[in-house]
């Protein structure tokens, strides 16, 4: 090999990685236009099962039927955004400047009662507590404040674009795969348009169950709280059910926030008689549902709509939270469930392809 031809080679590779190094940059400075992409091609999933409805059963145009089915999902935006308005007051005007000192008086009352209980049983772990300095973590909800606020434009352009993309993707349910036909090699667009119909499928199925495993968990939540005279228990709800939807974590900061806003909606009452109790038992009533969560609703989702054996999620799950965070966690699934009916399509007579993908 002559110094001519590992010039070129050198050169060759040099290439190839700024090319890689452009693309990567490319993707970074658009990441908010691929999110906005993903969460449409999402919806668009959820939504084909509704708009197939519209289409064969009430014989409704595509176009109608389409935008029916926008129709419906703003109308879900617009009542969970309604339905948290009143959390969202009340905690507002309690965090207020206005209200700071009331605010601290309830928590200071709510920690000399918990300390006096622990005490009554020799127990001084909350001794230290009285002379906390409250007002000084206060000091930065101004500032937390007006960022929500400014983040407020981002999120209305966000939920527009998203909506916007998501209209046309359930207008032409090929739009995303005749995109991607355009680079595949013309030998492989059979097998491609294959595993993207099969693709479709799970995925669809998968997060419909996801909608109906966050529903199950809100009415169940719902109900421990209103038994229990929680204020704003829907919202509450909803919100805990919601969390669920990262795996693992999302559970236990649902945890956090179920506690803490049963004993702050029941400031200025008695600990040991009325806050320790009516928290214990919500408590209860949340590690209940999330028994049922665990031992029914995810099984059922997991080996009905993805194929895959339980282990495999939880392994998956785990991989995809080391590699990528929560956001790797939440998208781990679904990735995976596209990856084998991509390799069953290319790779079908590969052992290890096989043996992970008898089921599908």
């Amino acid at each position: 090999m002559d110094s001519k031809n590992v010039s070129n080679g050198i050169l060759r590779a040099l290439g190839i990685l700024l090319g890689i190094g452009v693309l990567a940059y490319f993707l970074y400075a658009i990441q908010s236009v691929l999110i906005y992409v993903i969460i449409a091609a999402v919806i668009s999933l959820i939504a084909k099962p509704i708009i197939g409805f519209l289409q064969k059963k009430l014989k409704f145009p595509n176009t109608l039927s389409v935008v029916s089915t926008m129709v419906l999902f703003v109308g879900i935006i617009v009542g969970i955004i309604r339905m948290f308005i009143p959390l969202v007051i009340e905690q507002g005007e309690s965090l207020s400047l206005l209200q700071t000192d009331k605010l601290l008086q309830n928590l200071q009352d709510v920690i000399n009662q918990v300390n006096a209980y622990f005490t009554s049983k020799n127990i001084n772990l909350l001794s230290e507590l009285k002379n906390v300095d409250f007002l000084s973590g206060f000091q930065a909800i101004p500032n937390l404040l007006n960022y929500l606020v400014g983040a407020l434009g981002s999120l209305s352009v966000g939920l527009f674009s998203v909506l916007f993309i998501s209209f046309f993707f359930m207008k032409d349910s090929k739009l995303l795969m005749n995109a991607a036909l355009t680079i595949i090699p013309n030998k492989s667009e059979n097998k491609f348009s294959k595993s993207t119909a099969i693709i479709n499928k799970l995925l669809s199925r998968y997060f419909i169950g996801l909608v109906l495993q966050i529903t199950i968990l809100f009415i169940l939540y719902t109900i421990t709280l209103l038994i229990f005279g929680i204020k704003n228990a829907v919202v509450i709800a909803f919100l805990c059910a919601l969390l669920n939807l990262i795996p693992y974590i999302g559970p236990m900061i649902g945890a956090v926030i179920m506690f803490l806003l049963s004993m702050s909606s029941n400031l200025g009452s008695d600990f040991q008689t009325t806050v320790l109790p009516t928290t214990t038992y919500v408590m209860i009533g949340y590690f209940i549902a999330q028994l049922v969560d665990n031992f029914f609703s995810q099984p059922f989702i997991f080996s009905k709509t993805t194929k895959s054996h339980p282990l495999e999620i939880f392994l998956v799950i785990i991989i995809g939270g080391l590699l990528f965070g929560v956001v790797g966690m939440i998208t781990a699934v679904p990735l995976y469930t596209a990856l084998k009916v991509i390799l069953k399509t290319f790779l079908s007579d590969n052992k290890i392809v096989k043996s992970l993908t008898k089921d599908i």
